[in-house]
């Protein structure tokens, strides 16, 4: 995960946090966010991490099979189980069970998730008997939460059964100089998996980057990589340019034009990011490239670079070189 706005730090910190752990965890924030990010990053933080992580997205499971996939079930339970199953609750002994867009139960089977909650154990199909659990369970929405109540597509008892930690993940919009960093991290990631097929690219050229600065990212980071590596696969220059990015990716007429007011230009941004680096780390540029994410090296270049610009921001945070 890439992230150095408020909005991203503070979610970093409640991941350490509800990392050690053990207690239910609702994640909620829009399509493409990184739900599922956020919920590896805890089961890979804390005392879990050695067990497996489980994913299921109860959207995509066919509403008949679901129950199944999620409790087990006994040879000769139905038509076709010639097997013993121990369902997803049990694969996930010791470990996590991420249940994504949780919203998408049936309300037939939210009440008998509230009783494997509440009991900690489950009742395979075919089966009397009730087997213990124990997996932690995470859950998602791309609903707010509020919303959630509000409109009953979840039983209130399961929601706070579910929520005794709510972890909500801004959208892109809301992310500030983070859309800066994505495209440097994703740009670098595409160059290393398409090294033996396609050239090189360093970056984007500012006037691609005033575009991508522009648009509000409805699909969020998903749709921000999406174009990306779209571009990638058109572009034959160094650098991305507006041509490369797929339409879809375009600001609306005029949009980009505003946001240079907003967010000035990539150059400028950069510049920010640079300056504001180099005060949180008192003018040291080792440490500075560390929270870019960037070598010594590629740091001296843009400061090469921007030199001027970026002492006149450096000295205008109060803080001597």
């Amino acid at each position: 995960m890439v992230g150095r706005s408020a909005e991203m730090q503070r979610v970093f910190e409640q991941i350490r946090g509800l990392a050690q752990g053990i207690a239910p965890v609702l994640i909620a924030g829009e399509t493409g966010t990184g739900k599922e990010l956020i919920a590896r990053a805890i089961h890979n933080e804390g005392s879990r991490r050695g067990g497996p992580f489980v994913a299921v997205n109860c959207a995509a499971l066919p509403g008949e099979l679901v129950e199944s996939e999620l409790f087990g079930y006994k040879r000769g339970a139905f038509s076709g189980a010639v097997t013993d199953h121990v369902g997803l609750f049990r694969a996930a002994s010791r470990g996590t069970l991420f249940l994504d867009e949780i919203t998408e139960m049936s309300r037939e089977l939210q009440a008998k998730l509230l009783r494997v909650v509440q009991e900690r154990t489950v009742r395979p199909l075919g089966s009397v008997t009730e087997v213990p659990i124990d997996a932690r369970i995470i859950t998602s929405t791309n609903r707010d939460p509020q919303e959630i109540l509000a409109c009953g597509v979840l039983r209130s008892d399961l929601y706070y059964r579910l929520c005794v930690s709510l972890v909500m993940i801004p959208p892109l919009r809301e992310r500030g100089d983070d859309v800066l960093l994505l495209v440097e991290h994703h740009i670098g990631g595409l160059n290393e998996r398409y090294r033996h097929s396609l050239p090189g690219v360093r970056g984007l050229t500012a006037d691609a980057m005033t575009q991508i600065v522009a648009r509000r990212w409805p699909g969020n980071v998903r749709e921000l990589f999406n174009a990306l590596e779209d571009a990638f696969t058109r572009c034959r220059a160094l650098h991305i340019s507006p041509a490369d990015l797929p339409r879809a990716a375009l600001a609306p007429a005029g949009a980009a034009a505003a946001s240079e007011a907003e967010a000035e230009t990539f150059a400028a941004g950069e510049r920010a990011l640079i300056a504001r680096a180099l005060t949180a780390t008192q003018g040291n540029k080792v440490r500075a490239a560390r929270y870019l994410g960037i070598s010594r090296k590629k740091l001296y270049a843009k400061l090469a670079k921007y030199t001027v610009a970026i002492l006149l921001l450096y000295h205008a945070a109060n803080s001597p070189l």
